[in-house]
């Protein structure tokens, strides 16, 4: 299988996986992108952010088709974190790669906890 198909392949898993767990494809994709792909933690968190829009809107919409999505509270939360985002990417930018990928680890470790947990 040539590279382009793998990633395709790698895209149809992770947004099965996005859809059936309501999760950001970041968590899948950055690990994969970095470990399989060779992209560095910068460029994967970045192009996972990119990924983001058309994933996120195509899952909306069947999540809204079966009543399943609280508009006002995405709202809401939306406009707190369209801000914050350009922030916390302009702070991504200055940190090293290993500092990054610690980050990224400790904060998927925290939320795995977590989800077990409640």
């Amino acid at each position: 299988m040539n590279s382009i198909m793998k990633k395709i392949a790698t895209g149809f898993g992770v947004g099965v996986l996005s859809g059936l767990l309501g999760v950001g494809g970041g968590v899948f994709m950055v690990p994969i992108m970095v470990g399989w792909f060779g992209f560095t933690q910068h460029v994967a968190q970045a192009t996972s952010l990119a990924m983001i829009i058309p994933t996120a809107f195509f899952s909306s919409i069947v999540y809204s088709l079966h009543g399943s999505v609280d508009l006002k509270i995405a709202m809401v939360l939306a406009a707190g974190s369209m801000f914050s985002a350009a922030l916390g990417s302009r702070v991504m930018t200055r940190l090293p790669a290993a500092t990054l990928k610690q980050l990224f680890g400790v904060m998927l470790v925290v939320v795995g906890i977590r989800m077990v947990i409640a």
